[in-house]
């Protein structure tokens, strides 16, 4: 039974950074640059069922960033989506009231601060125009796409119990 679990745990990681990588990598005309809307980082909300998910987003956002122009989001972009992931993760285990309306902050929090701090440096233009750039696309794709998403899952029983792996 921990083979199959570890297994499913496996192919479950790789389809969500297919998924991302392809979600990013399709849209790339929105996804890369100041300002960005990442359709795929509504898939942030996945860690508050499981922290499985931290894995595949983690993995996800790499690959997709090994196609950005700035070689810098590799680290830095990665390293938002995983923290966002990690943080995300510890609000769907915590006794939060609304927890799942708080659930899409640390993907927007992190990528904000993060990639609007990498975009400083690579192209010299404000922190605070990149934060707020950045901070509207997250807001976009992890409170318009993402929240729903969420809401989804818990209301359907099939969804609900393969994301939590149950």
């Amino acid at each position: 039974m921990k083979k199959r679990n570890t297994l499913r745990i496996l192919v479950v990681n790789a389809l969500i950074a297919a998924i991302y990588a392809v979600l990013t990598l399709g849209l790339s005309f929105l996804s890369y640059g100041q300002i960005q809307i990442r359709v795929s980082e509504a898939l942030t909300v996945l860690p508050f069922f499981s922290g499985y998910y931290v894995i595949g987003l983690t993995l996800g956002c790499f690959i997709a960033n090994i196609f950005s122009v700035m070689k810098l989001d590799m680290i830095f972009g990665t390293l938002a989506t995983f923290i966002a992931a990690c943080l995300t993760y510890f609000i769907g285990k915590s006794n939060i009231p609304f927890k799942k309306y708080i659930a899409p902050l640390p993907p927007i929090i992190s990528n904000a601060v993060i990639v609007g701090l990498e975009l400083k440096i690579a192209t010299h233009a404000p922190f605070f125009v990149n934060a707020i750039w950045v901070g509207i696309g997250e807001i976009v794709a992890c409170f318009v796409l993402g929240l729903p998403l969420l809401s989804f899952i818990e209301k359907s029983k099939i969804l609900n119990r393969f994301v939590t792996f149950k």
